[in-house]
């Protein structure tokens, strides 16, 4: 094993660029595709097959296809249409195209939106009837009761759940490597083994990068989970 090679600074650069560029992607496709999902899963819900259907179907393909395929798909083919490259120089939002980062995160935030979408519908068919019969004998609307008491309880029953979607999507970001000209984990330790030839030292430095991150943010979901699912865990004794 020759880590001193991973120790020099121009590798410790490389691999602090991927992890920093994972991390951004991360964040950004989270938020991303956080905000996309709240309204999907509303409409999810919806009993009007007009309204549900479109997202069942977008949700459905977003889940039955692997990401690498999805960031394939937009890269080298959405950004790539004459259409869109006759336009990325000058007009909004087509110049977002030109950006490898842009695609990249359009690809996972959709793909995370998807299974977010699910992940909260889920949660808010299994709100208590107690939890909404009590918010109609207060003279509660439907999309009031949605709004202050069903959105609320699923946001915090699927946070178990959600934890498992980000620490997916972190490791997904593996998959940012196929997009030319961005950077990640994996794309700094594919770029020291051509480099040097050493693939266990490289790919293990990033599997480290990558357990220690996970480790993280695991100890932030249970910070989380102890402050807005307390109510749920067993009393003391």
């Amino acid at each position: 094993m020759e880590f001193d090679v991973i120790f020099r600074p121009e590798n410790l650069q490389l691999f602090w660029e991927g992890t920093v560029n994972a991390l951004v992607l991360l964040v950004s496709s989270l938020i991303v595709g956080g905000l996309l999902s709240l309204p999907l899963a509303i409409a999810r819900v919806s009993a009007n097959r007009w309204i549900g259907g479109p997202v069942w179907l977008f949700t459905y393909v977003l889940r039955g296809t692997p990401l690498l395929i999805q960031v394939y798909l937009i890269y080298f083919g959405l950004a790539q249409m004459d259409f869109i490259q006759d336009r990325w120089d000058d007009q909004w939002p087509w110049t977002w195209f030109k950006e490898p980062f842009f695609c990249a995160m359009l690809a996972f935030a959709l793909n995370t939106c998807a299974y977010t979408v699910e992940l909260l519908a889920g949660a808010i068919r299994d709100t208590g009837h107690g939890e909404v019969e009590a918010a109609q004998a207060m003279g509660m609307s439907r999309w009031t009761t949605m709004r202050r008491i069903m959105l609320p309880s699923a946001l915090r029953r699927s946070l178990p759940g959600y934890s498992n979607e980000v620490i997916m999507m972190l490791h997904s970001t593996s998959l940012a490597s196929a997009v030319p000209a961005l950077l990640d984990i994996t794309g700094a330790a594919r770029s020291i083994y051509s480099d040097f030839y050493l693939p266990f030292e490289a790919f293990i430095t990033a599997g480290v990068i990558y357990a220690t991150l996970t480790l993280a943010l695991v100890g932030l979901f249970k910070l989380a989970e102890r402050r807005w699912l307390a109510h749920l865990a067993p009393r003391k004794a």
